[in-house]
């Protein structure tokens, strides 16, 4: 974990916080310019531009996306293309894709409504996500289908045409109309290799997530196991390679499975399950070139019993393995009962070998200060490239999650920050 003072926060625009959809930040620190995709107070998706160095951003917004509801699916994604060009996609949960992009390098008043991307299996869309491979290509990725029965594909950017195709010519992973994946990644890694972990889950009930699994990719087109065994595409749960075989109803659930990395490079997948006494506890699970060793962190006597459909709390969330900068493996968490910190990790075990109690972030910013019964602070990191010495993050409260349902009335809107942290070191862009 790195120490970090805040140096500032501009506002972006007061924005809709009935749910906590996910909004996204993009720095270009060679263009010297920051991008910002968000709802605004009407719960219109729209665009924020400014110049590093200016408080001023210039906005604009994106009916072609439509109006969110009380979803809190419907993030929004954003990236920036080598040209400079702007793509946002988002608002959807199994709904047709909804895509746009900046005809003009950077000028957000250009925006065009493009209809399909490589024009199949774009009527379902969930989950779209923009990141960048291994050549630096842009890659998008998202769900086709629904929970319980979707695959995850994934396109390219041909840069010079303008288009999209495919990267996989078959799925990611595949459920056979019997159970979907729920990933984490593809994130790179300081060994070269794009990893990625899921859960498998049998319906849209939050209680029949199983299987915790695992692939990794050098070129995101050929997969394989922890031990280097390629894997036929579409992965499925008879193929793929399975770190923990959580059965459904034990106390795994999607969205809480980071994928850090020790002091040696090697992966390391965290999540959480139920102990033999029936309480909630967080392991780590580390690849060694010959399977995986788990180790469990946690000491809690609390049991999260979650199931059902729809968005939900988390009562625990838990951060990936990182190196500090002290060299120490360290692991953030925050519990509903036991609160928040930090463990300090054994770097050959992965035990528990300290407990810090910090935050990642400066003391008072994750409070929610809206006079409001229920808000909740939302963070976002930047998904760009910022520049040296500084880190990125966007905060704005919302009201938590409520199983996508319509509240009986409209909260009040809330203030989008853009706030600005000094590190001393170099930027790295999201997971």
């Amino acid at each position: 974990m790195t120490d970090r003072t805040t140096s500032g926060a501009i506002d972006v625009a007061a924005v809709w916080s009935g749910t906590p959809a996910e909004f996204e930040l993009y720095t270009c620190r060679e263009r010297g310019r920051q991008v910002v995709a968000f709802y605004d107070a009407d719960r219109w998706p729209t665009v924020g531009v400014r110049s590093l160095g200016e408080s001023t951003w210039t906005t604009v917004r994106l009916p072609a996306l439509g109006r969110i509801g009380w979803d809190a699916h419907n993030d929004l994604a954003l990236t920036v293309d080598d040209d400079g060009r702007i793509h946002v996609a988002g608002n959807v949960h199994g709904d047709p894709l909804a895509y746009v992009r900046t005809a003009d390098p950077g000028d957000v008043t250009t925006f065009e409504r493009v209809p399909e991307m490589v024009g199949s299996r774009e009527r379902r869309v969930t989950y779209p996500r923009f990141f960048r491979g291994p050549a630096d290509e842009l890659v998008f990725e998202y769900r086709d289908g629904r929970s319980g029965g979707g695959d995850w594909l994934y396109n390219v950017y041909d840069h010079d045409a303008r288009s999209w195709r495919r990267l996989l010519a078959d799925p990611l992973t595949a459920g056979r109309d019997r159970m979907n994946a729920y990933p984490h990644g593809p994130i790179p890694g300081p060994d070269g290799y794009y990893h990625c972990c899921w859960v498998w889950r049998d319906s849209p009930d939050a209680a029949t997530n199983h299987d915790l699994s695992y692939a990794r990719s050098a070129d995101l087109q050929q997969w394989e196991t922890s031990r280097g065994d390629p894997l036929e595409l579409p992965i499925t749960i008879e193929t793929g390679e399975i770190v923990d075989p959580v059965p459904p109803g034990s106390g795994l659930i999607n969205g809480n499975t980071p994928i850090g990395f020790d002091d040696r490079g090697r992966a390391v997948v965290s999540y959480h399950k139920y102990d033999p006494d029936g309480h909630t506890q967080v392991y780590n699970a580390r690849s060694d070139g010959d399977g995986w060793t788990v180790s469990r962190v946690s000491d809690w006597e609390y049991r999260w019993e979650f199931g059902g459909t729809g968005s939900i709390p988390f009562d625990i969330e838990i951060g990936p393995v990182t190196v500090g900068d002290t060299g120490r493996l360290e692991q953030s968490y925050t519990h509903a009962e036991y609160g928040s910190g930090t463990w300090v990790l054994d770097p050959e075990t992965l035990e528990r070998v300290d407990h810090v109690a910090r935050s990642r972030r400066p003391e008072g910013l994750d409070e929610a200060r809206t006079a409001y019964p229920g808000m909740r602070v939302n963070w976002v990191d930047d998904s760009g490239v910022a520049p040296d010495g500084v880190e990125y993050a966007l905060r704005w409260e919302t009201l938590g999650p409520n199983r996508d349902r319509e509240r009986d009335r409209d909260p009040p809107a809330t203030t989008l920050r853009c706030h600005a942290f000094e590190t001393g070191s170099s930027t790295r862009s999201r997971d």
